[in-house]
């Protein structure tokens, strides 16, 4: 058999493996569980890829080259130390943010991926190929645009009016009956106490549906986190990012058609000659893209 590839997609909940011959006749395609995935450090990040290779890869395939995006890979350093550590186990290896896997997913080769689902980040390369990331901070202090912060947001929106005297628009009451509470003081004890991801992105749906019902505030929230979804590709170009296209991924952007619309607005009077495509495949099509240049690389 002639070499093969390997792709990864390594996400924060899931990880797709996919093994595919060099003529694209797809091998293995499987969806495991990240439990116990860091990209740091590198040695045990490596090992734990290394494992689950060893698993789920036939032990007789010839593997001429192997790329993946994971969570945690934030910085050139530590992606070079993976690569370094994969190839004591075997490997020859590219590896990326799973952010950076949608643009290559989508099938361009530079361009500018908007990731915004429980959270949000930008990410680019320069002319160099040198990768660029903005946003990302987490659901605490960023993230504006994803789901969590969404909710973080609308509810501060719908607090503030409250404290102003301003006649209920919706928002605060879906807010309270999402979040099953009595009252609006019983709002902010279940969004303060708990403040995490996984407490406020689940109640990302009622902001979206406050703002169908007619809210101006829960409007204006989704309005706002989309344009700042527009300014992380400012920010990305500012610093050296090229590319004319923008993919975007994620649940709430690809399912939230006032969220999709607001950013395509954001891009248009911002950068106008950017043109906004909706990923539609699975991101390990990035990691295959990658591998599979990397293997035809090689060849040649």
């Amino acid at each position: 058999m002639s070499e093969c590839l390997i792709a990864l997609d390594v996400g924060g909940t899931k990880t797709h493996i996919v093994v595919e011959t060099i003529d694209g006749v797809r091998l293995v395609d499987i969806v495991v569980s990240s439990n116990g995935w860091d990209a740091e450090p590198p040695r045990d990040g490596a090992a734990w890829i290394a494992e689950r290779l060893r698993a789920h890869v036939p032990a007789d395939l010839k593997i001429g080259a192997t790329a993946f995006g994971a969570q945690g890979v934030n910085s050139a350093d530590i992606a070079t130390q993976l690569e370094a550590e994969l190839r004591a186990h075997g490997y020859q290896a590219k590896a990326v943010n799973d952010a950076a896997l949608i643009v290559p997913a989508a099938g361009f080769s530079q361009g500018f991926g908007i990731i915004a689902g429980t959270g949000a980040i930008g990410v680019g390369a320069d002319s160099n190929g040198k990768p660029l990331s903005s946003g990302g901070w987490g659901s605490v202090i960023g993230d504006e645009g994803g789901a969590a912060a969404l909710v973080r947001e609308a509810a501060r929106a719908a607090l503030r009016a409250a404290d102003e005297g301003r006649p209920a628009d919706g928002l605060l009451g879906a807010l309270i009956a999402d979040f099953g509470v009595e009252d609006a003081e019983r709002l902010t004890r279940r969004v303060n106490d708990d403040p995490t991801a996984e407490n406020w992105a689940p109640h990302c749906p009622s902001v979206f549906a406050a703002a169908d019902a007619g809210s101006d505030l829960a409007a204006g929230v989704i309005e706002d986190g989309a344009r700042h979804l527009a300014a992380l590709v400012a920010q990305l170009i500012a610093r050296g990012a090229v590319g004319t296209d923008i993919v975007v991924a994620g649940s709430v952007i690809v399912n939230q058609t006032r969220l999709l619309e607001g950013f395509k607005r954001s891009v248009g009077e911002t950068n106008p000659s950017l043109v906004v495509h909706v990923l539609d495949v699975s991101p390990v099509e990035g990691a295959v893209f990658l591998a599979r240049k990397m293997l035809m690389n090689r060849i040649a």
